[in-house]
């Protein structure tokens, strides 16, 4: 039988396309400044943005029930600036200097200014969320952000990498992904037909861990272009994720040795990364991460079931099968 191709995420975007391209605007104008040098690297950032699944899912979510609200494209931006603000205190975190293919800020500029960016553009979403004088849409964001504040420090203080387990694995990736993402499918849905909250908070939630889980897979198996960063990024900067975790647990100790000797370099080399991905492919590492990203996948289609029948619902179907598989 034959697969079905999966959905390209312009396809899941159709429905709000226009409530989508209004997103951009609002980014805009959340972060407008006069002081120059915060607005050129504004300039910057909001010209390498992502491809907004966070403001799709937000919006998509709002749309069920037949409630949407002009206000939801505000949640949108503001969720998106946090999402960013995260990506730009991690890039400083990790000292990384590409992200999706270009420069990061402290690449382009320095570590000071990333941490002060990430900073302003928190602050700039809470003074945001603030003037739509919702405490619940707060206390959702809040929670959301507080979580993946948890969730960098869970990365940043696990010192030996080899030790991991999948279950520290698990509580990260729920903090880091799975709690923004749940959190915009729970503001979209208070901003439209809070009834719908819960099974679309759930929904989030189940999305993002697999999303996350596939995300790490890609490190692995794809190409730049299709990531956005180096292949094998994330072990070229000693970065555990659950196809190693899965694959170490069924290495014999000859082997687990050379893991330990490539996470004991400081400058791994491009075949000790080959070898490294050959032994997590050899010992099932792939396979075990792939069939738990689809146990994730499943659950939060599972969620959808109480939603209305309707074409946002048909579209966050479609986006689960997306973050299993995505190319574009």
């Amino acid at each position: 039988m034959l697969r079905t191709a999966p959905p390209k995420l312009s396809q899941i975007q159709r429905p709000i396309r226009a409530r989508l391209d209004a997103v951009g605007a609002e980014l805009r104008r959340i972060v407008l400044t006069d002081y120059p040098p915060l607005e050129h690297v504004n300039d910057y950032l909001l010209l390498v943005r992502g491809k907004l699944f966070r403001p799709t899912l937000l919006l998509l979510s709002n749309e069920v029930g037949g409630r949407a609200r002009p206000e939801a494209v505000t949640l949108a931006a503001i969720v998106e600036l946090v999402h960013l603000a995260t990506l730009v205190h991690d890039d400083a975190v990790d000292h990384s200097v590409l992200r999706r293919g270009m420069p990061t800020v402290n690449a382009l500029w320095n570590h000071q200014t990333a941490v002060i960016m990430g900073d302003y553009l928190y602050s700039r979403s809470v003074a945001e969320l603030a003037q739509l004088g919702r405490t619940d849409l707060i206390h959702v964001l809040s929670r959301a952000a507080n979580e993946m504040s948890v969730g960098e420090m869970r990365q940043l203080v696990s010192c030996d990498a080899l030790r991991y387990t999948e279950e520290e694995y698990t509580q990260l990736i729920a903090c880091k992904t799975a709690s923004l993402m749940s959190a915009a499918c729970e503001l979209g849905a208070l901003a439209g037909h809070d009834g719908y909250r819960a099974p679309l908070a759930r929904f989030g939630h189940h999305l993002g861990m697999a999303f996350q889980i596939a995300d790490d897979l890609l490190d692995y198996t794809e190409t730049e272009a299709v990531t956005g960063k180096p292949s094998g990024q994330d072990l070229r900067e000693h970065k555990v994720t659950l196809p190693l975790i899965a694959a170490l647990a069924a290495m014999g100790p000859e082997h687990q040795r050379e893991a330990e000797a490539f996470f004991a370099d400081p400058d791994p080399t491009d075949d000790g990364i080959a070898r490294l991905i050959a032994l997590v492919r050899e010992h099932g590492g792939l396979e075990y991460a792939r069939r738990r990203a689809e146990e994730y996948a499943a659950r939060a289609e599972e969620a959808l079931a109480p939603l209305p029948p309707g074409t946002a619902a048909d579209a966050l179907r479609a986006a689960v099968a997306y973050v299993i598989d995505r190319r574009h």
